[in-house]
């Protein structure tokens, strides 16, 4: 392998690195942000009839039906972006292994 192949493959390596660090960041955020959907949920369905809302500096009364809906939606869309988060990662670390096995077996050259 050339040198400056070998400088490409390095390159790639990095860069590929630094997509799966952006992507982690990404799985974690959302994975918070579904964990307080998921304790919202249940703290609708402790509350009695009356729910709030908050929205930009305000809190709003709500329907009770409607907020748990609203928050159901939330609940399934966050799960999807997560699942869908986590098939990239998997693809982009196998992508990073087969890349850094080449990288090694070109410096032991």
């Amino acid at each position: 392998m050339t040198d400056k192949n070998q400088d490409n493959k390095i390159q790639e390596l990095q860069f590929l690195e630094q997509n799966l660090q952006n992507l982690l960041m990404q799985k974690q955020a959302f994975q918070m942000e579904l964990s307080e959907t998921q304790a919202a949920s249940k703290e609708v369905e402790k509350a009695g009839d009356e729910v709030f809302k908050i929205i930009g500096q305000l809190m709003i009364k709500t329907n009770k039906k409607e907020m748990k809906e609203e928050l159901e939606n939330k609940d399934k869309i966050l799960s999807l972006r997560v699942s869908t988060i986590e098939k990239q990662e998997t693809s982009l670390a196998e992508q990073l292994e087969k890349l850094r096995d080449e990288v090694m077996k070109g410096m032991k050259k």
